[in-house]
């Protein structure tokens, strides 16, 4: 069951960071009108909030207020 979960929190990673990134980039470039400053925006953002949410969702996973200790 954790390799599983695992497996999962890491595609649901990408897939949303794919979406947040597009968003990212497209807004780089409406704020700025030049498409360079747009990818290069959503180039660090990609590697950085993936990271981030990785832990994030990982914490979350953890977190169980009611579990019982063993």
């Amino acid at each position: 069951m954790k390799k599983i979960a695992r497996k999962r929190h890491i595609i649901k990673t990408i897939t949303w960071r794919i979406v947040g990134t597009l968003d990212t980039i497209i807004l780089g470039w409406l704020i700025s009108g030049n498409p360079l400053v747009g990818f290069k925006i959503g180039g660090l953002e990609l590697i950085t909030k993936m990271v981030l949410y990785y832990f994030h969702e990982r914490a979350w996973y953890r977190y169980r207020p009611n579990r019982k200790k063993k």
